[in-house]
């Protein structure tokens, strides 16, 4: 994949199965946190709010979503693994085609939100 100017093409030159996700995740972000700055970093859609907040990156059969440098709360990770997604310290894995857990992921948003806010005074 070249490297993509901008969070739109990122998405348009990603896999088809792909897009939908990311597209929703787009949207989820921009509604979640409005404020936070949308750009191209480490070659993948980033979002940056009194720090890194958050990001997405395409692989070949899933979207992997990570959240701000402290990772996932122990009830975040509960959150996601309860309703099947497979995650890592600070990152979800959405496949192509499974629905994307939008309460979720905005809770997580709006925490991580306030723990950079705090991180920032």
């Amino acid at each position: 994949m070249r490297k993509a100017k901008n969070v739109n093409e990122y998405i348009q030159s990603s896999p088809e199965a792909a897009q939908p996700v990311m597209e929703e995740l787009q949207r989820i972000i921009k509604e979640t946190v409005p404020e936070a700055k949308e750009r191209i970093a480490w070659n993948v859609p980033n979002y940056k709010l009194n720090g890194v907040l958050t990001g997405f990156a395409v692989y070949s059969k899933h979207i992997s979503l990570g959240f701000s440098e402290g990772g996932l709360s122990d009830e975040e990770r509960k959150s996601f693994e309860d309703k099947g997604y497979e995650i890592g310290k600070g990152t979800v894995q959405i496949k192509f085609g499974q629905q994307v857990p939008v309460d979720i992921i905005k809770r997580a948003l709006k925490s991580h939100a306030k723990l950079n806010e705090l991180k920032k005074k």
